[in-house]
Order: C-alpha cells, then structure tokens, then sequence
C-alpha cells in the first residue's frame, strides 16, 4: 500500500495514455510543483460525482480505481498557472481517500498488474483498423505528436493498448470507464469496446 496525492479528474487516464492538463488551483499547483522537483508521479482518478473545479457545494465522488501520471513536459506561461503533458505508467485500486490540506486529495493504494502483451484477435482488428484511420488522420491534418490526444508508439497489434486508447476517446460514462480500468484481462477489455464502437458504427 502507498498514500499518494490524487488528481480527480471528469475523464480516465489509461496506461501509456497522453493527458494535457492546465493547473491553476492552489491544492494542485503546490502538489505539481512537488511531482516536478523530486520526479515523482501522482494518481489520477475518474470522478463518478462531482466537478472538477471545487465549489463550495461540491461534493466529489472518486471512482475506486486510477492511473499513476508522469510529468513529460510543462510550463509556467503565468506564475500560478501550470501546463503539463503527462503520461500514464500503472494502474492502481482505491483502498481509501480523504481531503487533506487546502483541500487535496489523498488516497491509500495498492497497485492493479499491467496488462500482458496480448495481440488482436481477428475477430477484434476493426476496432484497432478504426483507431489506425484515426491516427492517420490526425498525421495527415498536421496534428503535431505533442498535441495528438495519444502518443506514440502507437502499438496497434496490442490488445489493451488499443482497448485503452478507445477507452480514453469515447465519452463513456465515468462508471463505464472505471469497470474497463479495473478489467485484468484486455482481450476481454477490447471485446467490451468494439460492442461500442459497433453500436455507434465506428467499427
């Protein structure tokens, strides 16, 4: 178990996925600037309930599962203004959580297995077909990589890498995408998303 500063956040992070983030409320940007200086990561989860901005009638409801982020890159254009690129490294499960000082979060937490390497099915290649056209698009609409809402490598034989990027880009709803977080098996994560992307016809 560790206790680690969390980030509640309207939409997932997956493993490996890219996260753009503007901070400017206090009990982030003392939590950021820490993260910065000794290299450390913090978790980001989804929110079930909630904003993402405190208000003072807020109530926030965490999902019981999140992503450990890596800070990439940032800048400071303003002084109480951060800009970060991130990217998630590990899955992890919400034993416990509470507000601490101005008003951050806090949470106890034990870590979720990485996916195993696990190629497509064929049965499954329409969903991981659809995300290349995506991809492409992107490239071909001059989309710099630092500004794709995913990065590369862009492993498009992988069974979870390809469920989790669709996972990210779908507006599901937070309790969907928390189940699809906390899945062990991405096979059976990526036959979940393709039903989606069918039912809207992306795939």
């Amino acid at each position: 178990m560790s206790l680690i500063p969390l980030f509640p956040l309207s939409n997932a992070l997956f493993p490996a996925g890219v996260l753009h983030l503007r901070i400017f409320e206090v009990r982030y940007l003392d939590m950021i600037r820490r993260c910065i200086a000794d290299g450390s990561e913090f978790g980001v989860v989804g929110l079930l309930s909630g904003q993402e901005v405190r208000t003072p009638e807020g109530v926030e409801i965490l999902a019981p599962v999140g992503t450990m982020a890596r800070i990439d890159a940032w800048d400071a254009p303003m002084p109480a203004l951060l800009e970060l690129r991130c990217v998630g490294t590990s899955r992890f499960r919400l034993l416990s959580s509470e507000v601490a000082k101005y008003g951050l979060w806090m949470g106890q937490t034990e870590p979720i297995a990485d996916d195993p390497p696990a190629p497509v099915p064929a049965a499954m290649q329409a969903s991981a077909d659809a995300l290349g056209r995506l991809v492409a698009q992107w490239q071909q609409d001059g989309v710099s990589p630092e500004r794709m809402p995913l990065g590369p490598p862009f492993r498009l034989d992988d069974s979870g890498w390809v469920a989790d990027r669709w996972c990210e880009l779908l507006p599901l709803p937070p309790d969907d995408k928390a189940t699809l977080l906390a899945m062990t098996d991405p096979v059976a994560r990526l036959a979940a998303i393709q039903d989606v992307l069918r039912g809207q016809g992306l795939a």
